[in-house]
């Protein structure tokens, strides 16, 4: 008995597909991951080499651009553990390429591998190999060198150890990648993002050496920063500051614990400019939020609640000006660096923050700090609110311009209408259809309605004519009723 073949567009049993493995990356990988380049699967193996250096294990991060297209990133942090892992019994470091979710940062806080990192839930160098045509994984730990290769998210070179030679390294991982040209749009690494994500990593852990090797120009590059935010900001700032840079720091301690956990807390530093463009850059356990997050609203609050708090205390603000968190924050360019021990981020490129909490943690520990700097600066204080009074002064005045331009003429128009540009009369005409002329023309016309047709053959009883002037023809053709469609031409009367 002949099978049926499947109707298209049919639903059933066999219409469910189980994705296993990283299938799910290869399927859709704009859910995982960039795809307009390559960056964000180097950035993961990046990543994981700074959170070694985060938690104390690591001081250098060499990445190498090679001439046949691949990257590689080398740490000297403890290496990816090699032995087998005591509930799947395959090797762990195979576990953590080719498994989502499978890591060592769930465990946060004292006794886990990780108190403070980037790295969440198991799944970045998990997309990182599976969109590679090669990848291959080098750890140097214990002693001992082991070598696995992958392709495409699996393995072709099983795990192979040796005994350290006298060259090599005693500890850390080196993982060099090929990024497969079909999931992205441009194969190329920008340069100029990798370098200037580089930077930041060196900007935010002092005392860690980044470098950048690119193999086709010979070029090297190293930042290794001892001033952390402050340099960083000075050497970015495109103006003067009004005030000397506010810079500061706080962590919660054993004594804090009851509103945040040991260890959470922020790094900042501030410079408020007439001129020029800001700089505002922002970083979650050293992970890049450039579309900001709960992070910075707890900086723009706790510099607003100090700002305005000062100015009250001495009475500075003008009668009939209010202040407002953009007043502050317009003219500031800063860095912010927050630690919090268990980050929620918006997606896995984790471009944005939304944990409610990092909101009151950075602007608790911001507001007093500024509080008090102001308090011991009060002519430095001055002049900062002499410029934040100066941002609200012009926001009012450029709103009551908007609101005198949407209440001039007509008060209200109908949306086909706009208000005229132009005040030359003799290239400007209205015209009015009975639905939408004024209200004021209309009871006009109305009361025009009302009164008596004229009749040559009685007294005229027109407003402003006699009451013995009789009407012309010409004056009966001006002073008829209008018509009902429209008006083209404005009355020789005026509406009363």
């Amino acid at each position: 008995m002949a099978t049926k073949g499947k109707t298209p567009g049919e639903y059933g049993e066999a219409s469910i597909r189980v994705l296993k493995g990283l299938e799910p990356v290869k399927q859709r990988p704009g859910m995982y991951t960039r795809t307009d380049n390559p960056l964000h699967i180097v950035q993961e193996v990046i990543d994981n080499a700074a959170d070694e250096a985060l938690a104390g294990h690591g001081k250098r991060i060499d990445v190498t651009l090679h001439a046949d297209g691949s990257v590689s990133v080398e740490d000297d942090g403890r290496g990816i553990p090699i032995g087998l892992h005591p509930e799947e019994q395959v090797p762990v470091v195979e576990i953590v390429y080719t498994r989502l979710h499978a890591g060592g940062k769930f465990d946060k806080g004292s006794g886990g591998a990780y108190s403070f990192s980037g790295g969440l839930h198991g799944v970045g160098v998990s997309v990182t190999n599976a969109l590679s045509k090669r990848l291959e994984v080098t750890v140097y730990r214990e002693g001992q060198v082991a070598t696995i290769v992958f392709s495409g998210g699996d393995v072709i070179e099983p795990l192979k150890t040796r005994k350290a030679a006298a060259g090599d390294r005693k500890a850390g991982t080196s993982v060099r990648a090929w990024p497969d040209a079909k999931y992205f749009e441009s194969a190329e690494l920008p340069k100029n993002e990798l370098m200037h994500l580089l930077r930041s990593k060196a900007v935010l852990m002092p005392g860690v050496t980044v470098s950048l090797s690119i193999e086709k120009s010979g070029e090297k590059l190293q930042w290794l920063y001892k001033g952390g935010l402050r340099d960083y900001l000075m050497q970015t700032l495109t103006a003067d500051p009004v005030i000397p840079l506010f810079e500061g720091e706080h962590y919660a301690d054993g004594g804090e614990t009851e509103n945040f956990a040991e260890g959470e807390g922020a790094a900042w530093c501030v410079a408020f400019t007439e001129d020029g463009n800001v700089m505002r850059e922002s970083y979650v356990n050293l992970i890049p939020t450039s579309a900001g997050g709960t992070h910075e609203s707890g900086l723009k609050d706790g510099l607003f609640g100090a700002i305005k708090g000062f100015i009250d205390l001495h009475s500075l603000l003008p009668k009939g000006v209010k202040l407002m968190p953009e007043d502050v924050f317009s003219r500031a360019s800063f860095v912010l660096s927050a630690k919090v021990l268990d980050p929620q981020f918006q997606g896995q490129i984790k471009e944005r923050l939304n944990s409610r909490d990092a909101l009151r943690l950075v602007s608790t520990y911001v507001k007093p700090a500024l509080e008090l700097w102001l308090n011991q600066h009060v002519d430095l204080g001055k002049k900062l609110a002499e410029l934040v009074i100066r941002q609200a002064q012009t926001r009012q005045r450029a709103s009551q311009k908007v609101e005198k331009r949407k209440g001039s003429g007509v008060a209200v128009l109908p949306g086909k209408l706009t208000d005229c540009e132009s005040r030359d009369l003799t290239s400007t005409s209205c015209s009015w259809s009975r639905a939408t002329r004024p209200a004021a023309v209309r009871r006009w016309a109305a009361t025009r309605r009302r009164r008596p047709s004229c009749r040559c053959a009685a007294r005229c009883s027109m407003p402003g004519r006699s009451s013995a002037t009789a009407c012309s023809p010409t004056t009966r053709s001006t002073t008829s009723r209008w018509p009902s469609a429209s008006i083209r031409t404005a009355p020789t009367t005026r509406p009363t």
